[in-house]
């Protein structure tokens, strides 16, 4: 089996080719990606042998269970962790290479769990121009940038109020304006709204579903929450280290007894539509949201 689930024969099966396609790189690419937090204990690596390939422009979303090296994984994509075997390539740059590591910071930022440790400056704009002004960026330009940034993500309002007054979600939007301010390619978010409450969650994926959709921004969501995962154009499972199963949310979460194996649960519309179909409705259990359900349900 594949990591889809599909019967392959070993390896990784490439898809037939067109003579009229050319194969696009991608922005990231890892093949046999494997890292040990301890040399000594190769027996239990944190990541083991992962292939994953992310597209210029792709929303992707990976979960699992704690432990699984979700997190490990992202810190690869900016060469914050660097690979004990395989090999990690950001537009064709290889992280492994000291020349190139700050190229690939600029164009992979990272946002983590909690905010206020990313934030370093005592006013927004201070803190947003704190990248750029690290790039060497002219101060013409970091204004324009700033300025761009906060309008990104909806605090320009906010530009001169210091961060300790803003909300959760404020901050983690300020630590995100903060990254594109530096012009990346890719936004990779380490469960960058698990200490958020629904209101502040809401307000950083919204941000985050609209770059992705209007400015072609490159997303890595890394999250433990299913209802989060399933808005994303490709879901990748992980468990012990390895890619277990990938595909669209509907694929993936249509699989919800392998997921309970490893300790994942479905999205809650996703439960319900179970539910409904095995009481004999006719609802496909594989919906992922509530206006299906009400489709389903109550056809016009």
């Amino acid at each position: 089996m594949d990591a889809s689930g599909s019967p392959s024969g070993g390896g990784r099966v490439p898809p037939p080719e067109r003579p009229s396609e050319v194969r696009v790189e991608p922005l990231i690419c890892l093949e046999q990606v494997t890292h040990c937090y301890d040399a000594d204990r190769r027996d239990q690596p944190a990541l083991d042998a992962v292939d994953l390939e992310v597209a210029d422009g792709e929303f992707v979303a990976i979960v699992g269970a704690n432990g699984s090296g979700k997190s490990t994984l992202a810190k690869h994509l900016n060469a914050l962790l660097l690979p004990t075997e395989g090999e990690v390539r950001v537009a064709g740059l290889d992280t492994r290479d000291p020349a190139t590591v700050w190229e690939v910071r600029r164009m992979v930022g990272m946002v983590f769990q909690n905010p206020d440790n990313q934030i370093v400056a005592t006013v927004v704009e201070e803190d947003v121009a704190f990248g750029p002004e690290n790039l060497g960026v002219e101060s013409a330009a970091i204004r324009t940038r700033v300025k761009e940034a906060l309008a990104m993500v909806g605090m320009t309002e906010f530009h001169s109020r210091a961060p300790h007054l803003l909300s959760g979600g404020q901050k983690q939007r300020v630590a995100i304006a903060g990254i594109l301010a530096m012009r990346p390619r890719c936004l990779v978010l380490d469960e960058a709204t698990s200490m958020l409450d629904p209101s502040g969650r809401d307000e950083v994926l919204n941000t985050v579903r609209r770059l992705n959709r209007d400015e072609g921004l490159t997303v890595v969501h890394i999250t433990h929450f299913m209802e989060e995962a399933a808005t994303a154009d490709r879901v990748v499972v992980m468990d012990r280290g390895r890619i277990i199963a990938h595909g669209t949310p509907r694929t993936v979460f249509a699989q919800a007894r392998r997921l309970e194996r490893i300790g994942l649960d479905v999205p809650p519309i996703t439960a319900l539509a179970g539910i409904l179909a095995a009481a004999g409705l006719p609802v496909r259990p594989d919906l992922l949201a509530v206006e299906e359900v009400v489709d389903a349900l109550c056809p016009s």
